[in-house]
């Protein structure tokens, strides 16, 4: 006797399930993998300019995102091409870049940065993220802290660079994140990232052996000096991680 609808009596329900289970995993994985591809791709190929590296999957089509401020935001988008200031240092493909210019702003190595936003990082409130402590009233050093300001900074020449004019604190997540440096000798100032900072608590010193003192000058300015935007952020932050290897010709050569 047959009983028609009951499909259990015939499959395998446990089995079925696994494999639609397997099927919705690969299609997940494919998808995010795609999604992934938005920004980045397709890369550019040294061997011609007409070949499109973007391997499997696909580059997915273009989708346009609303922001949580106003605006929108398409991806992946067409961009003009970079000007890459630097050549390669042999003939061979994959050859490392060598700077050609100003090798601390060219952005190569561990100077490179990318074309982010030339507007500021916003709080959930709509308000700058970054900003200097003498704008905000109800953030202060933390007592049992060092306060910075006043304090004199230090290049990796153990040359006075200037003084801490201020400190930048982040309003989503309470800390430190840039010091505010006014330059000896002339009119304007030069953030440095926390990360770069190294404090010397007995003697209250700032130092920052990422650059030399007369390479502060060429950091990247700000166009408010109240606010950082996203762009300026990356610029000024791969300004020290160039130093690391380009400030001195001593640093580009090998230990041994």
């Amino acid at each position: 006797m047959h009983v028609f609808g009951a499909l259990t009596s015939y499959l395998d329900v446990a089995q079925v399930v696994l494999y639609v289970f397997w099927i919705f995993f690969a299609g997940l994985i494919y998808y995010l993998h795609r999604e992934n591809k938005r920004e980045g791709y397709p890369l550019e190929s040294e061997r011609s300019p007409y070949i499109r590296v973007q391997g499997f999957p696909a580059v997915p089509p273009p989708k346009t995102f609303k922001l949580p401020h106003g605006g929108t935001a398409t991806v992946p988008r067409v961009d003009a091409p970079e000007v890459i200031k630097a050549a390669p240092a042999e003939k061979f493909l994959g050859a490392p870049l060598v700077p050609t210019g100003n090798s601390l702003a060219d952005g190569v190595g561990p100077g490179a940065y990318a074309q982010r936003s030339n507007t500021p990082e916003l709080t959930y409130e709509g308000h700058p993220r970054m900003v200097p402590m003498r704008v905000v009233s109800d953030i202060t050093p933390e007592p049992r802290d060092p306060d910075l300001r006043g304090q004199p900074v230090f290049g990796g020449d153990r040359v006075q660079a200037g003084v801490v004019k201020d400190v930048w604190v982040d309003l989503s997540e309470p800390q430190i994140r840039f010091i505010e440096v006014a330059l000896t000798g002339s009119a304007r100032s030069a953030l440095v990232p926390i990360t770069f900072v190294t404090l010397q608590k007995r003697r209250r010193q700032v130092h920052v052996k990422a650059i030399l003192a007369s390479q502060f000058p060429g950091v990247p300015a700000l166009a408010n000096p109240d606010q950082v935007t996203l762009l300026e952020e990356d610029r000024i932050a791969a300004y020290y991680g160039a130093g690391l290897l380009y400030a001195t010709a001593k640093r580009p050569e090998p230990f041994l």
